[in-house]
């Protein structure tokens, strides 16, 4: 039965973390061409996300059914285990389905309330959380960092190696802003998706080790040179874990209860922290990647990965676990222009701001290399759907490292959140799959 919302059932960072993510950036861009820029409008939020069938939200129902009978047809080729799949058009809970298993050995069916690791799409929550205190008047976007963090004050920049393999720095050219920390063109790096110098120096001080607070994380980050020098290459980096002990800091309260008081309580996403609780365990999906002969096998993306512990490293790149129904939540939040339920969270022109272009002129990098595609402030964007073989000129979206992933279209009023927990060489293309079918179920657009 397509709408029921809770029980629904249809039977350290190593390099997949950097390689998912870039793969985000492609696999998340949309599949023709459709209209202008619409900037974030104040939606009627007085009745967010209650459930109507389609056909209310100029939608058909039989073509939206494609969605799941696709991602059933994966889980039964033995590609995927399970799948919630969530879509809300208008304000309203147009799709919201789950097929296949949350855990495979024990034959525990997925269930729309399941709860997933979601990996990078922690950091537009943390772009968000950044954002609200933005509004406080608690930083400018051109300041820069060290001006808050004194840990990563007069930073040198990479500038190759001499005869003996000494490392070779210079001055940077700029200090680094958070504008360019929050659009990842300040010269971080992650430290092991390429091969530098730098990207050893991140591996060898164990930046991302799990028993670090984030001050103890900026403490070791300000002792490595920058990869580049800031606003000159976008670059994939642990800039968004920065964000998050920046907000410490402006806060005067940890990041995690700073989410907790100004994001997660306010917009009822209950499910949403960086650990899953005892309470709750028989709810959080297994994650999976392929054996050698490609079938379906348990195994954590990343070595020591526990979610069952509340850390001591409080990711803001990477750490939250949630579920559709509170993502969804948060995305209806931005789509409405900061507000759901009647509780604002951020401002109309702020969720614009997030979702501009932020990068330098004639940047480098991954970004330059996805045509129709920019980046704003933790969030990759539609800038061209015609190059960017998209829909809506305007969307914004990411992805996670376990193959969760969502999009925001401002054009056609459309928000969508599929969660799976899954990694591998035999990982279907959820994510187009999923675009074409939502997409080509819309009978009233708004866009032509």
């Amino acid at each position: 039965m397509q709408f029921n919302l809770l029980e629904t059932n249809k039977n350290q960072f190593p390099k997949i973390l950097i390689a998912a993510c870039i793969v985000v950036l492609a696999a998340c861009a949309p599949v023709s061409d459709n209209t202008a820029v619409q900037s974030v409008a104040v939606r009627d939020s007085s009745s967010a996300l209650e459930l109507v069938a389609a056909e209310a939200a100029g939608m058909d129902t039989s073509r939206l059914d494609r969605v799941t009978a696709a991602m059933q047809g994966f889980v039964d080729d033995g590609l995927l285990a399970g799948v919630v799949t969530m879509a809300a058009r208008d304000n309203k809970i147009v799709h919201f389905e789950s097929v296949g298993y949350r855990d495979l050995e024990a034959q525990a069916p997925m269930t729309n309330d399941a709860i997933f690791r979601i990996y990078s799409m922690s950091k537009p929550i943390t772009g968000v959380a950044l954002m609200v205190l933005y509004e406080e008047g608690k930083f400018r976007l051109a300041d820069p960092v060290e001006m808050y963090l004194p840990e990563l004050k007069d930073l040198q920049v990479y500038a190759g190696e001499d005869e003996n393999g000494n490392m070779i720095t210079e001055p940077q050219n700029h200090k680094m802003t958070i504008r360019e920390l929050m659009s990842h063109t300040g010269g971080l790096t992650y430290g092991i998706f390429a091969q530098s110098a730098v990207d050893t120096q991140y591996q060898e001080n164990e930046l991302l080790s799990t028993d670090l607070t984030l001050q103890e994380f900026t403490s070791r980050l300000g002792s490595i040179p920058l990869k580049h020098q800031p606003g000159s290459l976008w670059e994939y980096s642990v800039s968004v874990d920065v964000q998050g002990y920046l907000v410490e800091k402006l806060a005067g309260q940890s990041f995690g209860e700073f989410l907790e008081e100004r994001i997660f309580d306010p917009l009822g996403m209950t499910d949403t922290d960086f650990h899953v609780p005892e309470e709750k365990v028989s709810r959080f999906a297994q994650v999976y990647n392929y054996d050698d002969s490609g079938e379906l096998q348990a195994a954590e993306i990343f070595d020591g990965a526990n979610f069952l512990e509340d850390p001591v490293f409080e990711s803001g790149g990477g750490g939250l676990v949630s579920t559709a129904m509170d993502y969804m939540r948060f995305s209806q939040m931005l789509l409405n222009g900061g507000e759901l339920d009647g509780v604002r969270i951020l401002a109309p022109l702020t969720v614009d701001l997030m979702h501009r272009d932020q990068t330098p002129p004639g940047m480098g990098g991954a970004m330059s290399g996805l045509g129709g595609t920019s980046f704003g402030l933790d969030f990759a964007i539609i800038e061209d759907p015609v190059e960017a073989e998209g829909y809506s000129t305007g969307e914004y979206y990411w992805g996670g490292a376990a193959g969760t992933w969502f999009w925001i279209d401002p054009v056609e009023e459309l928000v969508f959140v599929g969660m799976i927990q899954q990694t591998g060489s035999r990982l279907p293309d959820v994510r187009s799959t999923s675009k074409r079918l939502i997409y080509q179920s819309i009978m009233e657009p708004n866009g032509i």
